[in-house]
Parts: structure tokens; C-alpha cells; sequence
């Protein structure tokens, strides 16, 4: 029975990726024809991807972690970007990121990004970017960051077009393109990755922001999330459980349970547990520390110490011997200058040598002369000698450091009681380093519906969803759950389209119809939407942004399309400066213009309505 539980066990090790610098590509011969192919970017929180808008086959030549990694004081050559970084772990204190949530808010990791992108596609961006750009951004983007992009591309690297979408939209768009939905398309759409998640219903094929609905809910929360848990459960293992093998747990191992609660009944079973849990295994070294030595291996320990230290010490008297030498024949050169009668050169070497007269020089020679014929004699006869000392000088701290009952006569080795075979089990190095996974796997995924257990006062993704159908009138809302798009790496868990459909068929009344469709590739297909819109929309046209509109209308400015943002204008007044009151100066009534005191507004600053009153009073 004991053979057949074992082959039951899962057992898992830990991938442990190591990242490979992104290798730089030359740029296609398209790209520099005069009407040069588009630079695609999704700048994901998680993870950039970037690629030419060449054909519809092309795939993103780069994927890597948006996160840079400079240490204080280095210099901007020494930033290690993305995949430049092999292992996170030991940089995590140093990694910086572009994004607060899901909004680039840091430009001057953002340039650094745009610098990796532009020289890992041979592009030289020294001078300027001569091909158009389409950049991703979040949902309801704050006109103050559009308007800092826009500046970064258009100021720093001269690009000619900018255009921006929205990722998820993106997605939205190739996936109903691939599916033969003629436009304007109608759905809602369920987004989630690494910082937020989202609920965008798109109506007659524009975005409809008014009704949007944002949850700071999402992967980053889920890691932290089977983080503490997996460190409260192994306090032996805290510095075990990173970031990086708690992400890889939850991309690899969890999944969405359809019905929470019944799933979490199946796991008290222990022939279920026993069946579903993940034993993840950690490296560890097979001797256990602080074990029994025995004596052959103390007397080789001893040894390989005692030819260290000779090495050493044999290493040390060839160094000062070099040493003296070369001072010896320094002063000897000095000393051959007053032989040949040069006083002058004689004496100022003598200053720089610290010394009064020739004969403490001759005394200095003669005693580096006999301290180099001894350091010649110890390293020709004394090597034995030496090595017999040092044996005995060593063995004295190194008996001092065993154990008290191999050293003390009062305690020998045979009066020490032997414990019996079964009173003290052999001890499973490799099961006491295992992580057994269990209701961790749906529990952490479990946040994007219930946010509640890790304290987040908000609703969870089909609660959200549930309110922004209500804002609809019936026929709307019958539109829209006829195309429920999912997308999004965090929805990349197993069991996650059948749990959305299971809460939409209880949240819908009774034998109305909605349809759940899950994204080809959720992780990428955001970028490949804004190839296919690159592809056919050229620049210039719709949705794109030129120098001369970002110069006239401001960095703002946003040309809609299909999978963009809403562009409202919004002139911010700059708050007028509160001056120092002024001595009342009388005026007469025919030189304030009637004008000036009816055009004020009631939208003043406390000491600028002040300053209207009393013009009103001396006009009367």
C-alpha cells in the first residue's frame, strides 16, 4: 500500500527560468523604404512586447519584464533592462518600474525602455526614429501622462506618427477579426494582468468610457497574496519562497475553481488532497549541516587546510622577497649617483627618500641585503621545517573546534549509549524542503472574484460586471453579454471561461443568451491587434498623431480610432497668484470700464472676489 501511495504523489521542481539578453536584430529591408513600417509596442505593467507592423505573420521580436535595475550613483550605460537581468531575486531592492499600477507615471524609465526597444531592433535612435510609432496605454489614460508620452516620443526621439490604443481593445478588435465579425462590434470586455483589471463595454465599435469600470484587483496581488501564505505555512523557508517561484506556481499549478466553495469540500477529503496537491520540490544539499564527521574526513580537512595555509604563507615571503629586491636596487642606484659624483641628483633622491646623509643609506642597504639572502634561504631549505610547525600550530585550534566527545578523556567514544534503529527514524533531507501545494492553488486566484481576504474593500470582477450591465437598458445589455471577450494574462488560469459563465448564467435572467469567448493568446494578443490596426490604417490617416497636430493641439491631443481612448479636451486654468493688498487708491467712476466688472466670474479665488467687491463699491 505504502508503494501505491507514493506513485499517487505529485511531485514538481521549480523551473527557476534564467533570462537570456535579448539579442539585437537588423532592421528589415521594409523599414527603410520612404514610407517606412510601423514600431508596434505593447508596454504592458508586466511584460513589453515589441515588433515591426510588417505582415500578418510577424510575431514581437521582444518579450521582456518591464523593470530596470540600477544601482545608485551608476551611470545610465550601466542599467540592466528586462532580460538584461538573468535572476530577479538577488536585484529585487534595485528594480525600478515605468508604472504606478497600470499608468506610466516614471518617463525616466520609460525612456530607458524605449532605448532597449529602438537599439535591440537596429534602429539608432542618436539622431532620431524615423518610423511611426503605436503605443499601448491604460484605459482612461490621465491627459497628463498622454501629454509626457507624447513629448518623450515627439521632443526626444523625433518619431513622425504616434498613435495609441488601448491593449485590451486591441485584443478586442483581432480577435473578432479572426472570428469574421463584421464591424462596428458590439461586447464587453473582461481584462486582467498584472496591476488592474477591467470592464470596457464597447458599443458600435467605439469604447464607452462613461460606464467603465476599473478594479485594482489583479496577478500582482494573487503572488503577494500565495507569498504570505506559503511563508506563514514554512517559516523554515522564507528566503525559499520568492516572487519569481510564487508567479511560477500560480502560472503553472492554479486554476479556477467553478463552484469555490464546493471545490474547497473536495479538499477535505484526504484521498483528494493526497491525489491534487503539488509537492514542490527546493533545492538542497544532501548533508545534513551540523552531522557527524568522521575521523578520516577531519584528518583530510586538516590536511587540505594545513596545504592552504602553506600555499599561502609560501606565497607571502615570494612577495615581500620581490619587494625588497626592488627597493634594494632603488637604493643602489641612488648609491651608484654619488659614485659617479652627481650631487645634485644624489641629494634630491636622498629627500625623496627620507633620509639625512649617505651613510643611513648604506645602512639601509646593508640590511635589505641580508633580509633577501634570508628570504632566498627560507625558500630554498626551510619549506620542511616550516610545514612541521605549522602542523603543530594548527592542530591545536582545530582539535579545540571538534566535538567535546571526541576530544574530552573524560567522555570517550564508547561509554556514549546507542540509541535504537527505530527510535530514531532516518531523517528525508529531500521531504523537508518539499512545499506541499494544496488549497493555495484555487485560493489565490480566488481574489479576482472575492478580494476580500486580503483585506481589499471592493467588488470583485463579475460584481463589477454586474453593475456596469445595469447602466444599460435592457437591449443594450442583451448586446452586450452576446460577446463577453475575456483577455488578459491573468486570465490565463484554467477553469476560468467556464467560472465566468457559470456567474453570468446566475447574474442573467431566466433563458436569456450570452456568449464567452477567451482570447487566442491573451498574453500577446494585444500586440497583435495593434499590428493588424498598423497594418491597415498607414500613417497619416485615422488614429494617427502627427508632429504638426501634437505642436498645434498639445501633447494631449489624442486622433480616435477604434481600440483608442475618448479624447475630452480639458483647458486646466492655472490658479491666479494671491497678491499683497495694496493701499486703497480713489478712482474715478468713468475710468473703471463697466465691462471689466461684469465679466468677472463667480469661479474666483477667495482673495480675487476681494478684489472684485471692493472695485464694485468705488464704481458705485
Amino acid at each position: 500500500m505504502a508503494s501505491k501511495h507514493e506513485s499517487v504523489y505529485q511531485i514538481f521542481s521549480f523551473q527557476d527560468f534564467k533570462s537570456s539578453p535579448d539579442p539585437i536584430y537588423e532592421p528589415p529591408s521594409q523599414s527603410l523604404a520612404p514610407t517606412a513600417a510601423p514600431i508596434v509596442i505593447d508596454n504592458g505593467s508586466f511584460q513589453t512586447r515589441a515588433g515591426w507592423a510588417l505582415e500578418e505573420r510577424e510575431a514581437p521580436r521582444l518579450l521582456f519584464k518591464s523593470v530596470a535595475a540600477r544601482s545608485r550613483g551608476a551611470a545610465r550605460s550601466e542599467t540592466q533592462i528586462g532580460n538584461d537581468i538573468p535572476n530577479l531575486e538577488p536585484l529585487r531592492w534595485l528594480l525600478k518600474s515605468q508604472f504606478d499600477r497600470n499608468v506610466v507615471v516614471n518617463f525616466e524609465i520609460q525612456e530607458l525602455m524605449f532605448d532597449h526597444v529602438f537599439a535591440h531592433l537596429g534602429i539608432g535612435s542618436e539622431g532620431s526614429v524615423s518610423q511611426p510609432i503605436v503605443v499601448t496605454e491604460a484605459p482612461c489614460n490621465p491627459l497628463h501622462c498622454r501629454q509626457m508620452m507624447s513629448e518623450l516620443l515627439f521632443e526626444c526621439y523625433h518619431v513622425p506618427y504616434v498613435s495609441y490604443g488601448v491593449d485590451s481593445l486591441y485584443s478586442f478588435y483581432h480577435n473578432n477579426s479572426q472570428r469574421s465579425i463584421q464591424p462596428p462590434h458590439t461586447g464587453i470586455v473582461l481584462s486582467s494582468g498584472y496591476h488592474c483589471s477591467h470592464i470596457l463595454p464597447v458599443i458600435n465599435g467605439r469604447f464607452d468610457a462613461v460606464n467603465c469600470k476599473r478594479m485594482n484587483v489583479a496577478g500582482s496581488q494573487s503572488a503577494s497574496y500565495l507569498q504570505r501564505l506559503l511563508q506563514l505555512k514554512y517559516p523554515g523557508h522564507l528566503a525559499a519562497v520568492t516572487l519569481s517561484r510564487v508567479e511560477e506556481l500560480l502560472h503553472e499549478h492554479s486554476y479556477i475553481a467553478e463552484d469555490y466553495q464546493d471545490e474547497l469540500e473536495k479538499w477535505r477529503s484526504p484521498e483528494f488532497y493526497e491525489r491534487e496537491v503539488h509537492r514542490m520540490q527546493l533545492p538542497f544539499s544532501g548533508k545534513v549541516p551540523g552531522g557527524s564527521v568522521s575521523v578520516e574526513e577531519r584528518h583530510e580537512r586538516r590536511a587540505q587546510q594545513l596545504r592552504r595555509l602553506q600555499e599561502i604563507n609560501a606565497r607571502r615571503r615570494e612577495e615581500k622577497l620581490l619587494q625588497d629586491q626592488e627597493r634594494l636596487d632603488r637604493l643602489m642606484g641612488v648609491q651608484e649617483l654619488l659614485e659617479d659624483g652627481l650631487l645634485d641628483h644624489f641629494h634630491k633622491n636622498l629627500v625623496e627618500l627620507n633620509m639625512d646623509s649617505a651613510e643611513e643609506l648604506q645602512s639601509y642597504i646593508n640590511k635589505l641585503q641580508l633580509a633577501v639572502e634570508q628570504g632566498r634561504h627560507k625558500l630554498l631549505h626551510s619549506d620542511g621545517a616550516e610545514g612541521k610547525t605549522e602542523v603543530s600550530e594548527l592542530e591545536h585550534p582545530m582539535d579545540e573546534g571538534d566535538g567535546v566527545a571526541l576530544m574530552d578523556p573524560d567522555f570517550p567514544e564508547d561509554t556514549l549509549p546507542e540509541k535504537p534503529a527505530h527510535v530514531q527514524p532516518v531523517f528525508n533531507m529531500a521531504e523537508y524542503h518539499q512545499l506541499f501545494v494544496g488549497t493555495e492553488r484555487l485560493r489565490c486566484p480566488e481574489l479576482l472574484f472575492q478580494p476580500s481576504p486580503t483585506g481589499e474593500e471592493q467588488m470583485g470582477l463579475m460584481e463589477a460586471l454586474q453593475y456596469v450591465l445595469a447602466r444599460y437598458t435592457p437591449d443594450q445589455q442583451e448586446a452586450l453579454v452576446s460577446n463577453v471577450f475575456l483577455t488578459g494574462g491573468n486570465m490565463l488560469y484554467p477553469g476560468m471561461k467556464e467560472r465566468v459563465e457559470r456567474e453570468l448564467l446566475a447574474m442573467r435572467p431566466f433563458q436569456s443568451q450570452f456568449k464567452v469567448t477567451m482570447a487566442s493568446q491573451p498574453a500577446l494578443d494585444a500586440w497583435y491587434g495593434a499590428r493588424d490596426w498598423a497594418l491597415e490604417h498607414p500613417a497619416g490617416g485615422e488614429g494617427w498623431i502627427s508632429r504638426q497636430e501634437y505642436e498645434e493641439k498639445g501633447g494631449e491631443y489624442l486622433s480616435e480610432h477604434c481600440a483608442s481612448n475618448l479624447f475630452i479636451p480639458m483647458k486646466l486654468v492655472k490658479p491666479l497668484l494671491a497678491r499683497p493688498a495694496e493701499p486703497s487708491v480713489t478712482m474715478p467712476t468713468s475710468t473703471i470700464p463697466s465691462a471689466a466688472v461684469t465679466t468677472v466670474t463667480p469661479a474666483l479665488t477667495p482673495s480675487c472676489s476681494a478684489v472684485a467687491a471692493d472695485v464694485s463699491m468705488v464704481a458705485s
